[in-house]
Order: structure tokens, then sequence, then C-alpha cells
């Protein structure tokens, strides 16, 4: 009987390390020699590491310097093809992504060519916190518009392509949805309007003489890594108190509120915003005053944490603007 031969399998992990620097959400990334900015990515030592969390924390902590604080899995990612080269007959890898939050973006890094990027650099159809980002009217809808009028009628898809894009940004009354972050990721992916779509030989992106420069294109499948993270924190915010990770110990409202916007990604009403944290009793007053705001001294408050003993869900129910 004929032995069959299977392919290895490695595992890596994967880390989408997340923080706020004026405003600005960031993350951590690392170059190689091909040029393409990169998540940090290490490999599990099964002898070295008795969990896959510990296994991440270690090699973060080696490589970059960091000592991460709130760290949940994301996903794993195990697409055929996804670390392969052409000829490439080694083992397939598979990584388990993790999101990772930290308040370090201004310190030093151990990673030679390791740097904190702002994420809308490589998203950059997600900032919706000025107005609507003219990439979208200008680039990405008249393309995806093209793409959906090609489908044929026997698509198994629940939804054809037309719908998907009204749905996934916010088109024809349809609201914009802040978490389909991956949605609209994976939309792009599939019409070839990205980089990784031509580098994945998808049919969609070899057809088209040209692409869209819509945004940074990452290593590997990154950029559908961090859109993962991307969608998670956002959708998290709403109840669970994770923005307080990215936040320094004592805070004014107004640093809440802009890193509550860098995340999700939308402009807040400011009363509004604070009727809210009034409302679910997140935060405390310290007593103390903060005269480094640029103007008035502003006061300074605290996560208050009896919240997660008082009910099940603590967070912030944003809504935006628009």
């Amino acid at each position: 009987m004929s032995e069959t031969l299977l392919t290895p399998i490695e595992i890596g992990l994967t880390a989408a390390i997340v923080a706020i620097e004026d405003h600005e959400p960031l993350i951590l990334t690392a170059h190689s020699s091909d040029g393409l900015a990169g998540l940090p990515f290490g490999p599990f030592d099964a002898l070295s590491h008795r969990t896959f969390e510990i296994g991440l924390r270690a090699w973060v902590e080696a490589q970059a310097g960091l000592r991460l604080g709130y760290v949940e899995q994301l996903y794993t990612f195990g697409d055929r093809g996804r670390h392969a080269e052409a000829g490439d007959t080694g083992a397939h890898m598979v990584s388990i992504g993790y999101l990772a939050l930290t308040r370090a973006a201004g310190g030093e890094l151990a990673a030679n060519g390791a740097s904190f990027e702002p994420w809308y650099r490589f998203l950059p159809w997600e900032d919706w916190r000025e107005e609507p980002p003219a990439i979208i009217a200008r680039d990405i809808i008249p393309a995806l518009t093209k793409w959906a009028e090609d489908e044929t009628p026997e698509t198994t898809r629940a939804l054809p392509r037309k719908d998907r894009v009204r749905f996934y940004f916010g088109l024809d009354g349809a609201p914009w949805d802040e978490e389909r972050v991956l949605d609209r990721y994976e939309l792009l992916y599939e019409a070839g309007l990205i980089e990784e779509a031509r580098r994945d030989g998808r049919p969609a992106a070899l057809a088209r003489k040209a692409l869209p420069a819509l945004g940074t294109s990452m290593r590997f499948d990154h950029r559908r890594i961090l859109a993962t993270a991307i969608a998670r924190l956002r959708a998290k915010l709403k109840y669970r108190p994770v923005v307080f990770e990215l936040l320094p110990a004592e805070f004014t409202l107004t640093e809440l509120q802009h890193t509550v916007e860098a995340i999700s990604g939308r402009h807040l009403h400011k009363q509004n915003f604070r009727r809210l944290v009034e409302t679910e009793a997140l935060v405390e007053p310290t007593g103390v005053m903060s005269t480094q705001t640029g103007g008035r001294p502003a006061a300074l408050y605290r996560f208050r944490r009896e919240v997660l003993q008082e009910r099940p869900a603590p967070g912030l129910r944003v809504r935006s603007r628009r």
C-alpha cells in the first residue's frame, strides 16, 4: 500500500500590538528585507512555552523589549500559501493571531527595524474622524461598483456583490458600521483591488492593468490580521473597559474621548460622550487638576475598577455624529 506524504505544519504567533500616541492609533510593525512592513511574528516552541500566550509574551519581550498587558487570541490564519514562495516545499505555516494593547509607544524598542506606525496608513478608508475619507468615493466605490456589475447570476454567496458593497461601505442609506473592518478588507481582496490579492495570484487582481493605491500593503496576510484586530477592538469597546489599557493611570475626559475616537475612527459629540461616561460610571475623579492641557486646567480621572463587579458588560456604547 502506498504511503501518503502529508505536508508538515508549523505554528507561528502573530501579534497586532496597539498603542495610542498623540491621539493616533498605532500598530507595532517589523520591517524585513523585502521592504514590506509586517506584524511581529515568532514561532511557537512547545518545549519552551507551556501555552501559546506565554510564548507570545516571551518573544515580544525578547525581540521588541515590550512587556504586554492586555492580550487576547483573535483567530487562526492558515490559508494555503500564506507564507509560501514560488517552488516552496517547506512546512505550511499556520499562524495564531493575537490582539495586544500597550502604553509603551514612546519607549525604546529593542528590535532593529521595529517601529509603531499609524494603523490608518494601512487601512485609510477606516478613518472617519474628520469626514468620510476621499479615497472611498474617488477610488473604492467606482471600482467596486464595476466589479459588482460583472457578477454572474449563479453566484453561491448569500448576498450578491452589489448588496455587500452597499452594506459594508454604507451606500444608498445603509449606515457605516465601524465594526465591519474585516468585511471591507475581504471585499477589496475578493475584488482584486489590493496588492495582497495580486501577490496571491487572485484572478480578479491579475486581470487588472493597474491597482488603485489603497493603503500600504503588508507582508503575507498581515493586513488581514490587522483588520481582524481593529474590528475586534472596536467591538470590544462597547462591552469591555479595554480602552483604559491604552491610557495612563490618570487622564482627562478629553484624552479619553480622543482615544475612543482614534480606535473607532468616528467623531463623537463632546457633551453626549461625557453624559455617557457619567452614566456608565466607568471613571472617578482623582481630585487633581491637569495643567498640561494647553488651556484651562482640566480635571483628572481614573478607571473605577469596582464597575467590573457591578455589571457583566461595562463598556462605552458610543454613538457617532454620522
